[in-house]
């Protein structure tokens, strides 16, 4: 990957791509930043020596590949701020909720893609789901591929709107993990443990248990079947959720999440 990267934000998402790029050989100096906040400029200084600027100039103009990774409420500004650079160049966003009509349209380019990745790209271990619209080449795509495993895996998707429902799963679901993991680490305190104690133990579990569901052939039903015996405590503890209906509650929560993501869509991605 010896082309020139910018990146229109420089948030904890950017950290994240930049950091895998550069552990992956990408040079410090082949990257580009646009960051208005000082306070993020200095990070990028600080943890990998990018000069990050605060607005759009004529250095974009050797972009190869533009990354969008601003909030869905700025980033139509920014787009019309930087887009008389950067018409020659790729361009993925990571943004939730903008659809690529609304980045084509602003950018003036059809060679666009989109991305949901997680947070765990921060330490490698995310998955994103990537869409590109008709213009983008194979090459385009590849590069994209090579760009965003830098942060974990990847999958692509043959549906634009499926993104929303990405969003919802993956993109939003570490949250419903630590909400989870704060309930578990409170009710282990609660029962006599030290708070470090019953952290470790949950943080462990869900490691553990997400290890297993990688590499088990059978899906969690069975897996949770399998740990669940009657009348024991397993069974005790499933049998309260179910008269709780915290599954249904659950899919409920993630069904708000997509609305939200097509709320995103529709409200800062008009022309």
């Amino acid at each position: 990957m010896s082309k020139r990267i910018a990146f229109i934000g420089g948030g904890n998402m950017a950290r994240a791509i930049i950091g895998g790029l550069i552990g992956q050989g990408f040079a410090a100096s082949q990257i580009d930043v646009v960051e208005p906040f000082a306070e993020a400029r200095e990070k990028l200084k600080s943890s990998y020596g990018l000069n990050a600027r605060a607005q759009p100039g004529k250095f974009l103009d050797q972009a190869d590949m533009v990354i969008w990774a601003v909030k869905p409420q700025t980033f139509k500004e920014a787009a019309l701020l930087a887009c008389p650079h950067t018409s020659n160049a790729l361009h993925l966003s990571v943004a939730a909720g903008i659809r690529s009509d609304s980045i084509a349209r602003w950018l003036g380019t059809e060679r666009v893609v989109r991305a949901m990745p997680n947070t765990p790209a921060l330490i490698g271990k995310g998955i994103s789901a990537l869409f590109a619209r008709p213009a983008v080449s194979s090459e385009d795509k590849d590069w994209v591929g090579q760009v965003m495993q830098t942060t974990g895996e990847f999958l692509w998707l043959d549906a634009e709107e499926k993104l929303d429902a990405v969003t919802a799963l993956s993109g939003s679901g570490p949250a419903y993990m630590f909400y989870f993991m704060e309930a578990m680490t409170t009710a282990g305190t609660e029962m006599g443990l030290t708070r470090e104690q019953a952290h470790r133990l949950t943080v462990a579990t869900f490691i553990g248990a997400g290890e297993l569901a990688r590499s088990a052939s059978e899906p969690p039903k069975v897996l949770r079947q399998r740990v669940t015996s009657k009348g024991g405590t397993t069974y005790a503890a499933l049998s309260s959720l179910e008269d709780d209906d915290v599954q249904a509650q659950l899919i409920n929560a993630i069904y708000a999440a997509r609305q939200r993501a097509k709320e995103l869509g529709d409200e800062f991605g008009a022309a």
